[in-house]
């Protein structure tokens, strides 16, 4: 029985070889596509049935996790069936082989038509897109803390390999995937460890203390320490920066109080000088000159503070010597009631002989304090709400707009004031100022070298305000004329205290100061625009 059972199977055997010797080994698959058993001439046809448009459908490459795509056709691949099928081989004549192939499949890798030049494009974007960049690690110091932040390798792939796979394998129904190389960032865990050693241990060591005059101590903790140092990748090195002049104010605030900052001569308005006083201040130069190697250790952490005179701009020659025998600015205007007359004459009385010391600021609300009755000031005309009416201490915007223009041609720097809100015509357009006690101000400051006096004078009409000192520049007004008016609206009253008015259109204007030195070389030009609201045509009844 064994023996007919050997003669059976022995015979199967033959037959299956001679049946099947030339055909494709059973189990071959390419591209999926199962051809195992079939004649070359039927594999091929097969193949060509089911893949030919294979080509055309975009093929996954992988490397770790990056992705990308590609499709044959456009890549320069296609198919050599007749290559990839004789490459499948032909069907072993070993009976063990045989068997496996009834029970398994392989994957036979297609042979492809390469066009190089549009395949290697397609290759390089391929290479790019599964690559990325190494992330350098870096290193701070927070609160007297060291913070690292870890290095992150990147990745890449041969071109060459990709190259070969994706000939080789793009029909392989689960993608290509490609080994990648790390890329190593450069700044690594070796420069990081360097550094954190290094000039970053250093700069930690301890507090840095310069010591000042009067016992000040001024001293930075390791804690603050982050605020002005910080460490820069540079060309694969890891560079220690030192912001000296954050670390300066750091210092300055507590060495301030070993300084004497200088006090300007002052010549007062009965003729009396206050001396000036010469200060003493931290030369921050030369005390912060080896302030990085302090930090990073090369220089003592504790030293001296360096200090230089602050001699004072005016002194107390200049003030006793100082003269008022030029006009450096004066302006008149004219017209006003018997009222207001008293007010202007008050002010102006108050105001005349006020010296105001180089570098000062008058402010004429602080000079003359409140303006009511009990000061001598009396009710008269003033503008409310835009229409006339009746207050005390009327007039006083007259004095402050003479005042104003007699430093404006001074060249006093400007400081605070503030035009009427609609036009009067005794003034000049854009080139006026009013007041009010508390609210309104008129404020200069004087930038000459030397003191000026305020001249006031009221009588005939007119009130005068020279400022009176030593020359000192030239100026030159220039109006930029009238634009966009507004017509003004009819206000219908009753009462004792209507004032009845014609109105005035309102207008926009602008006014341009140019000052000069005494050769007529241009200081400073400046341009102001001022915008006139129309004064109603009020009507009583």
């Amino acid at each position: 029985m064994i023996v007919g059972l050997i003669v059976i199977l022995g015979a199967l055997y033959a037959w299956d070889y001679l049946s099947t010797k030339d055909n494709v080994p059973r189990g071959t698959s390419v591209g999926g596509v199962d051809i195992g058993g079939m004649t070359h001439d039927e594999a091929e046809r097969t193949l060509q049935s089911q893949l030919g448009d294979a080509a055309t459908q975009p093929v996954t490459v992988t490397a770790g996790e990056r992705t990308s795509q590609l499709v044959p056709a456009e890549s320069g691949l296609a198919i050599d069936w007749a290559a990839t099928v004789d490459q499948a081989g032909e069907e072993s004549a070993n009976p063990l082989t045989r068997l496996r192939g009834l029970f398994g499949t392989h994957e036979v890798a297609v042979v492809s038509q390469v066009d190089a030049a549009a395949l290697n494009p397609q290759i390089d974007r391929v290479a790019s897109e599964l690559r990325t960049e190494p992330v350098d690690g870096s290193v701070s110091i927070a609160a007297g803390k060291v913070e690292t932040v870890d290095p992150v390798l990147g990745q890449q792939v041969d071109p060459q390999v990709l190259s070969a796979e994706v000939s080789e394998h793009w029909l392989n129904p689960e993608g290509i995937e490609v080994e990648p190389q790390p890329v190593e960032p450069v700044i690594n865990d070796d420069v990081i460890k360097s550094a954190v050693d290094g000039p970053v241990a250093a700069a930690i060591a301890g507090p840095l203390t310069a010591k000042g005059s009067n016992d000040v101590r001024a001293v930075i903790e390791p804690e603050r320490i982050g605020e002005f140092v910080t460490f820069a990748n540079v060309e694969g090195r890891i560079v220690p920066e030192v912001n000296t002049e954050i670390a300066g104010a750091i210092l300055g605030e507590q060495l301030s109080a070993s300084e004497t900052e200088a006090e300007n001569a002052r010549l007062n308005q009965d003729g009396s000088v206050t001396p000036h006083v010469d200060g003493t201040l931290v030369d921050w130069e030369a005390t912060m000159a080896d302030f990085p190697a302090r930090v990073l250790g090369e220089q003592p952490r504790e030293w001296d503070a360096t200090y230089k005179p602050d001699p004072a701009e005016f002194t107390t020659d200049e003030a006793r010597s100082a003269t008022f025998d030029q006009v450096i600015g004066e302006f008149t205007t004219s017209g006003y009631s018997e009222n207001s007359g008293h007010n202007i004459a008050t002010i102006a009385a108050q105001v005349n002989g006020a010296i105001v010391n180089p570098g000062e600021t008058f402010s004429l609300n602080g000079y003359t304090g409140p303006r009511g009755l009990a000061q001598g000031y009396i009710a008269s005309g003033i503008i409310e709400n835009g229409r006339s009416a009746q207050g005390v201490g009327g007039g006083v915007s007259q004095f402050t707009t003479t005042l104003y223009n007699a430093s404006y041609f001074a060249g006093l720097e400007d400081i605070a004031h503030t035009p009427h809100s609609y036009y009067i015509s005794r003034y000049p357009a854009g080139r006026e100022a009013t007041i009010w006690d508390g609210g309104i101000d008129l404020v200069f400051r004087n930038t000459n070298s030397h003191p000026i006096r305020i001249e006031t004078s009221v009588g005939g009409g007119d009130v005068t305000v020279k400022i009176l000192g030593v020359k000192e520049v030239n100026v030159e007004s220039s109006n930029g004329g009238r634009w966009a008016t507004t017509e003004p609206q009819v206000q219908n009253l009753s009462g004792d205290n209507c004032i009845a008015s014609s109105g005035i259109p309102g207008f926009t204007t602008s006014d341009t100061r140019t000052i000069t030195d005494l050769s007529g070389n241009v200081i400073d030009r400046q341009t102001q625009t001022w915008t006139y609201d129309p004064q109603p045509i009020v009507r009583c009844s």
